[in-house]
């Protein structure tokens, strides 16, 4: 069948109408567009991936930003695939010759691989399933002087919103040394997508002693979404982008 029209798994939804939706995800499912533009085309969700999907505008802009990385730089690894969205916006780029998109749930990997689909795109990634760092370690090991990893971790659930400064060495499931240490001995340009509040101060600290580390906030409408910080040599600004 063409993409979006067979039966998902039956934890897996494409929900029509917001009488559907469960309340603590309605407010995601409104910007469903903003999130996948194709959405009506038949996207899938698990609901627990509503809360981690990157919004296709600011996914865009992100493949934009990391492939500013060297060109010698041409497999790149999305560490925490989700349902796909900075997957499918790095395939469509066009800027690598390998992607590697990696998820610990399975059901959430069948939703990115069929979103892929939606978007035209699945072809050109490889999906793994299972834990991220154990997968670069053990599998992708011989690929890493000429991978970037992005990595969009989960961040403890919505309930980070309600900090003013988001404590990275408490952050769940995986403190920011915990994502730090693996990949850095594995590339030196990863990225690190994060919460809009988190604590520069703890992140100045992995900066090298000779350069600044780039942070990059987007936003839409003006309001910021979330953070992205570059470790290594990427040409971002640094700066807002405004989406």
């Amino acid at each position: 069948m063409a993409a979006g029209t067979e039966e998902p798994p039956e934890s897996v939804h494409h929900y029509d109408y917001a009488e559907e939706v469960p309340s603590d995800i309605q407010k995601y499912w409104h910007q469903r567009y903003q999130i996948f533009s194709k959405y009506d085309h038949g996207i899938w969700m698990t609901d627990d991936a509503w809360f981690g999907v990157t919004p296709e505008p600011v996914a865009h802009k992100i493949a934009e930003h990391v492939a500013t990385a060297p060109a010698a730089k041409t497999v790149l690894v999305d560490a925490f695939a989700g349902a796909g969205g900075n997957t499918i916006a790095f395939a469509l780029s066009g800027r690598w010759e390998r992607i590697f998109a990696i998820e610990k749930d399975p059901e959430v990997l069948q939703c990115a691989k069929h979103n892929a689909e939606v978007y035209g795109v699945a072809n050109k990634i490889w999906w793994v399933q299972g834990d991220c760092f154990d997968i670069i370690k053990k599998r992708l090991i011989s690929v890493g002087k000429d991978a970037v990893i992005f990595a969009s971790p989960p961040w403890g659930g919505p309930g980070y919103t309600s900090d003013e400064v988001f404590n990275l060495s408490t952050m769940q499931p995986y403190s920011l040394q915990d994502l730090y240490m693996p990949f850095s001995k594995i590339t030196t340009e990863f990225a690190l997508y994060l919460p809009r509040t988190s604590n520069l101060n703890q992140l100045a600290k992995y900066a090298p002693q000779d350069r600044q580390l780039q942070a990059t906030h987007y936003c839409t409408k003006g309001a910021s979404k979330a953070l992205c910080v570059y470790f290594g040599d990427f040409r971002t600004t640094g700066d807002s982008e405004d989406l």
